[in-house]
């Protein structure tokens, strides 16, 4: 498999940024270097991206353990114990062999961030990734969250599973300043973050969102992968009571004259599980490089 597909390539020739993401590319492997290793190994949370095999709708969705839950078990394969309750929209995903399938691990504290996208392999504890790309990205835009808590008596609600988006799902979007975005293309899967001061993520209606893409490393996987399958997933997760809200549908991007470019979203369905997540995190201190929000 190549760095870049077609997808990617036609994004960076129409915004004239092959030769940088030529060099940038340079900088992906199949192996899991000690540093990343260990990086793995204190994070107590995942977010894994895949396509559902019977819907093909794609989902993003959170796994968290105690820290080691994650952890390199080979050069080339990472190992998680345990996996999304049965009720995620992703549980029957992770248990086919050889899906395609994303993750990121992303901390907060050190506003750091690593990608991990292979196959997957059910195991008796959960699931293993044989790598076939693992990279990590700068720190821009991450919100900077210096510790959290584990909450060991908070229990998940049940999940609400809609097909509009309601006043207090505006409510929540519009306070997020971070959410995951899964998508998918001919050879795998990717799940990125995006992050912004709050309000960088709009409701343009009761099944469409939109939000600027900002400047980032030219590697365009994330717009190539929805040049080429507009199917697309999100994760937005309130830090502080745990409650996630997951929303799978299809995206296309706007490009303007300038370079600018916004996501549309429109929504096909949306999960909300309050208290889903057994942690909170310390209040944010938003990146410096986030733009603010236009309205």
């Amino acid at each position: 498999m190549g760095v870049y597909h077609a997808g990617s390539r036609a994004v960076q020739d129409l915004l004239g940024v092959r030769d940088r993401a030529d060099h940038v590319g340079r900088l992906l492997g199949q192996g899991i270097k000690p540093v990343a290793a260990a990086f793995l190994e204190i994070q107590p949370l995942l977010v894994v991206g895949a396509a559902d095999p019977g819907t093909g709708r794609v989902w993003a969705s959170p796994i968290t353990g105690a820290p080691g839950f994650v952890r390199a078990t080979g050069p080339r394969q990472m190992s998680v114990a345990g996996g999304p309750p049965p009720a995620d929209p992703l549980a029957t995903a992770l248990t086919a062999p050889g899906a395609p399938v994303a993750t990121i691990a992303l901390d907060p504290r050190t506003r750091r961030r690593m990608r991990l996208n292979g196959r997957l392999r059910p195991t008796a504890r959960g699931f293993a990734v044989a790598a076939d790309q693992v990279f990590a990205n700068c720190p821009r835009y991450i919100q900077r969250r210096e510790s959290y808590e584990r909450v060991p008596d908070r229990v998940p609600g049940p999940p609400r599973s809609v097909a509009e988006l309601d006043g207090s799902h505006v409510r929540f979007i519009a306070a997020a300043d971070t959410f995951f975005l899964a998508t998918v293309h001919a050879d795998g899967a990717d799940v990125s973050h995006r992050g912004g001061n709050p309000g960088f993520v709009r409701v343009v209606s009761p099944q469409e969102l939109s939000w600027p893409d900002y400047s980032g490393n030219a590697m365009f996987r994330t717009l190539g992968n929805l040049r080429a399958d507009p199917r697309a997933g999100l994760l937005l997760l309130d830090w502080t009571t745990g409650t996630t809200l997951q929303l799978t549908g299809e995206a296309h991007t706007e490009f303007t004259a300038g370079g600018e470019r916004t996501v549309r979203f429109v929504l096909t369905r949306a999960v909300e599980t309050p208290a889903a997540l057994p942690l909170r995190w310390s209040a944010p201190e938003y990146s410096p490089a986030n733009p603010a929000p236009t309205r």
